[in-house]
């Protein structure tokens, strides 16, 4: 099994966190995610623990909430003491909706807008990420209007290349994300921010991209990050306090796939912190980054009714289930992969090969092809895994699908987190 979440109980059935997903797919209906409470909780302390093994404390944890946001989501995080990560006004509506000290929150986007930049200031939050030029004027604006001084970092494009999917990449030159090194970007918004009344330059950010399986792509980063805020200690006279290395670390979706263990990450990163601050003669920063996949990710899966099998002689068999792109897009977008079981069947040989489809009227509405499952049949359950993240945040109602309902599973026992939509809130906002 991919996570320890999982596992096949005495009739046979696949089970997360205790409980028969059978009987979740039968008590709350389907298409379902179904996450982990203890899972989840476990993956917040892993990296707190690290951070106090390796760093003495002194770092700070950020969900990043894109990856699945939902009021209970952030009362789970802020009870294990870390803080969170928005990238839009909705995303920040929601945190503050479920009572998340504003304090705690940062602010991302490559193109937040006035509105968005204004409500963040109202809201008192602690960090606000400038992504841009036009942003860091807009901000010292509004900043002055409002009589407040807003804590700020810089984003950063460290120039490293990680060896993940392009679409997911974001630390390179060519990125909408930032400012870039190679360019002298970086070093002029820090000149101008450093002179500015409104704002107050606490530190920097960069984010080099997702699902990386690597460690030398954060130790580089590392020694570029601290390397320029002893650049702009040089140019501007000002002394950054914090270094935000933002999320990216992978997980497991495939019993192939080998993720760092996060407490080995975190040593890393410390270590080379620690290692680049003797070398440039500078100040041990405060830490920070922004895990929200490896949180989330694998401590979930979905669950569907299969409805079509399909076989076309000689091409391929299409098993055809009650959700699919509009629940979950990632394959369709990049071709994510992905395991899956037949859930009243999990004690059964995955031997059969199949190319799970989806129900909109698109040729690209695909889970996963020819994947080994358990031989299928209509009415069957089937979970897909590893589906915490960017799942239920990219969903949408193509074809006029209400997304699905979410559930938290603890120690055996379930409990209903996001209500399924029904046809009526498809139409709410219709004239």
């Amino acid at each position: 099994m991919l996570s320890k979440s999982y596992a096949v109980n005495g009739k046979g059935h696949l089970t997360i966190g205790g409980v028969d997903t059978v009987e979740l797919a039968e008590n709350y209906g389907t298409p379902l995610y179904v996450f982990d409470e203890n899972d989840i909780r476990n993956s917040c302390r892993e990296f707190k623990a690290a951070f106090d093994k390796y760093y003495g404390g002194n770092a700070r944890v950020y969900y990043a909430s894109k990856a699945f946001s939902c009021k209970e989501m952030y009362r789970l995080t802020d009870s294990e003491g870390l803080c969170a990560d928005v990238v839009s006004g909705g995303e920040l509506y929601t945190a503050l909706s479920a009572g998340f000290p504003s304090e705690n929150i940062g602010f991302h986007g490559n193109n937040k807008t006035p509105d968005e930049l204004a409500y963040a200031l109202d809201s008192r939050v602690g960090r606000i990420v400038v992504d841009n030029i036009y942003e860091l004027h807009t901000l010292d604006a509004l900043a002055e209007e409002k009589g407040v001084c807003q804590k700020i970092l810089l984003r950063i494009k460290p120039g490293i290349d990680c060896h993940t999917h392009d679409y997911i990449k974001t630390g390179q030159i060519d990125s909408k994300f930032g400012f870039a090194l190679e360019n002298g970007e970086a070093l002029e918004a820090a000149k101008l921010a450093t002179a500015m009344e409104n704002v107050e330059l606490v530190g920097i950010h960069c984010h080099i991209g997702s699902q990386i399986f690597e460690t030398q792509p954060f130790v580089d980063a590392a020694d570029i990050m601290v390397s320029l805020a002893k650049t702009i200690e040089k140019n501007c006279g000002k002394t950054l306090t914090e270094i935000n290395f933002g999320g990216g670390y992978g997980i497991k979706y495939l019993e192939s796939d080998s993720p760092v263990p996060k407490g080995d990450s975190i040593r890393l990163l410390c270590e080379a912190v620690k290692e680049a601050s003797e070398k440039y003669g500078f100040p041990l920063p405060t830490l920070a980054i922004e895990p929200g996949r490896s949180i989330v990710g694998d401590a979930t899966l979905t669950l569907y009714k299969i409805g079509v099998v399909k076989t076309i002689k000689d091409v391929r068999t299409y098993v055809s289930v009650d959700g699919g792109m509009s629940d979950n897009p990632r394959y369709a977008l990049y071709g994510a992969e992905y395991e899956a079981i037949v859930a009243n069947k999990a004690d059964k040989p995955r031997d059969f090969t199949a190319t799970i489809a989806g129900k909109c009227c698109e040729s690209g509405d695909l889970i996963q092809e020819h994947t080994k499952i358990q031989t299928p049949e209509v009415g069957d359950t089937l979970a897909v895994l590893s589906t915490g993240a960017y799942n239920y945040s990219m969903a949408s109602n193509y074809n006029r699908i209400p997304r699905p309902a979410a559930v938290m599973v603890k120690d055996g026992s379930s409990r209903l987190i996001i209500e399924r939509e029904t046809y009526e809130d498809l139409i709410r906002k219709d004239i």
